[in-house]
């Protein structure tokens, strides 16, 4: 299994981090944290020959982050592309009369080429597979007859009947044909109860603009259709899709309209119509913010006409869903509830359970990977009882949880070793590397650290009695209480030295590319743990790697 590329895993210089700037820092920023930087490592304060050659390499790097940051062409690049974009051919030779905000535009002009050929040397297959399964007999026994067996002269109940009642399957793949141009050939088959169809679709997509498309899409099987459909924006937060559609039957010409309406940031509205011997109307307003997603939707035509109501809440947090809906129709009535949980980066779970009349009690599985779905309805009981709705909730919490820790967060771990160690492999000698120069700047600061040290003990400021960076477990059940590992190093003097009057800011980048700091546990989660006197108060905190750190904590 590929875990990622070996691009993917190589350290890479990070300037803002170096400097200890924010992303957006301001020109008068950046020099400050260069001359702060120059005091310490210009090599022209140090008389020792061994303390002047470690000082060089580190001035020398501090003077590359500062030309870069202060250009703002350069600055754009590296935003852009990182230190491979100063690097590539093409790009050092941008021309000087070409605006930040152009060389942006140019970057993501070329990033949009670079995606649709790769879009072009893939079909991006997307797959749906539905297995219905049908276990009524476990709680409606088709009949109770009992049998004897020949051996056994005591009565036994005969095995319940589970059986596989329908199946379908669709598979489209694209073809691009040109960077605008996109063809999709796509499949249906489906078995029921013995019997079975198919169909047949090919579609061809042109993109006029980022801001508008048209389509337009035969297809073959329960009768053929030619439907086109368009897409455009009309504002910021404002776009319409929609379309027509014809089917052609043996009781003639199905007639249907979709339009879909961007209602306003966070909601849209959907309206269909499909006319013929089944005719139609049905319209649907969904509304989707961070944390909530709500569905309603009413349709009135042949052969049912119904209302329903449904509700998400996303936990965010914990990457998990919470699913409700109610639907009553001239069909009957139904409630459904269910979960939908993230397991890995690209797989999703869900489960719900389905309650009503007269369908009775359903389970529904299903599984994303990727572009593949895999979707398990299964039929438990024709009637609303106890029995099957209880088994129904708690038998897959069960498996998902025996699931969960028998067999995917083993393989999780074991795939996280894996690409640890090749980050590992990868960066060996990067890592010597930047060892050897965090200890380097952490000698170099002796002096600042010192003299900076006094001035705070002096006027009761921000004293830093320990810090330590690295992979640091915290308990989750004991607030504050911490696991030092020993993969981790002590920090204590370059924290010092970014203390300026009695105030420490670090920005949100990571902190194993600040001045005296390295990566002593690559691939894992880190933390900074500072321990720390203010105004002769003794204080500790605890902060993730990315995580701004501001002390005292009132401090802007």
């Amino acid at each position: 299994m590929d875990l990622d590329s070996d691009e993917e895993n190589v350290i890479e210089e990070d300037f803002y981090s170096f400097l200890n700037v924010s992303k957006d820092a301001t020109k008068e920023e950046i020099n400050g944290a260069y001359r702060r930087l120059s005091r310490m490592y210009h090599p022209d304060k140090h008389v020792d020959q061994e303390l002047k050659s470690k000082a060089e390499i580190l001035f020398n790097k501090t003077k590359k982050a500062y030309e870069v940051l202060s250009d703002p062409h350069r600055r754009a690049i590296y935003d852009s592309l990182g230190m491979k974009g100063l690097e590539t051919e093409g790009w050092e030779v941008v021309q000087r009369t070409k605006t930040p905000a152009e060389i942006r535009a140019e970057y993501e002009q070329l990033a949009e080429d670079r995606a649709e050929r790769r879009k072009q040397q893939r079909t991006n297959p997307n797959g749906n597979i539905t297995v219905a399964i049908n276990a009524t007999d476990l709680f409606n026994p088709y009949d109770d007859e009992l049998f004897e067996d020949e051996f056994e002269p005591d009565v036994i109940q005969r095995l319940p009947n589970i059986e596989v009642s329908s199946m379908q399957f669709t598979q489209s793949v694209d073809f691009p044909l040109t960077q605008k141009d996109t063809c999709t050939l796509s499949g249906q088959l489906q078995a029921q109860n013995g019997t079975g169809g198919g169909a047949v679709n090919l579609s061809w997509r042109h993109i006029y603009s980022h801001k508008s498309w048209a389509e337009v899409e035969m297809a073959a099987g329960s009768g053929p259709s030619l439907s086109f459909k368009g897409f455009r924006t009309l504002s910021k937060r404002f776009f319409w899709n929609g379309g027509t559609v014809l089917q052609f039957t043996p009781e003639g010409i199905r007639p249907g309209i979709m339009s879909t309406m961007q209602i306003d940031k966070h909601s849209v509205g959907y309206l269909t119509y499909q006319g013929g011997i089944r005719s139609m109307v049905s319209t649907s307003i969904v509304r989707d913010t961070e944390f909530n997603h709500y569905n309603l939707s009413i349709q009135v035509g042949l052969p049912h006409s119904y209302i329903s109501l449904n509700y998400t809440r996303k936990m965010l947090s914990q990457e998990l869903k919470l699913k409700i809906s109610i639907k009553a129709g001239t069909f009957g009535g139904v409630v459904e509830y269910g979960a939908e949980k993230k397991v890995s980066k690209h797989s999703n779970l869900s489960f719900a359970v389905t309650v009503g009349v007269p369908s009775g009690v359903k389970l529904k599985i299903r599984l994303t990977r990727a572009n593949q779905v895999y979707n398990f309805p299964i039929h438990l009981c024709e009637e609303v009882m106890p029995s099957p709705v209880f088994y129904a909730t708690v038998v897959p919490l069960v498996v998902y949880v025996v699931v969960k820790k028998g067999f995917v967060e083993p393989f999780l771990k074991e795939q996280k070793a894996k690409k640890v160690e090749k980050q590992k492999q990868n960066n060996y000698n990067k890592l010597l590397e930047k060892r050897k120069e965090a200890e380097a700047a952490q000698e170099l600061m002796t002096a600042t650290y010192t003299r900076i040290r006094e001035e705070e003990e002096s006027k009761k400021g921000l004293v830093i009695i320990k810090a330590i960076y690295g992979k640091i477990i915290t308990d989750p059940n004991e607030r504050g209480d911490n696991e030092i590992t020993s993969e981790v190093i002590d920090v204590t003097i370059p924290v010092q030295c970014v203390v300026k009057d009695s105030k420490l800011v670090m920005h949100e980048n990571t902190k194993s590319q600040l001045a005296g700091f390295f990566d002593p546990a690559i691939g894992e989660d880190k933390m900074l743990h500072v321990i720390y006197n203010y105004r002769e108060q003794p204080h500790e905190v605890t902060v993730s790697d990315n995580e701004p750190l501001r002390l005292p904590k009132n401090c802007n």
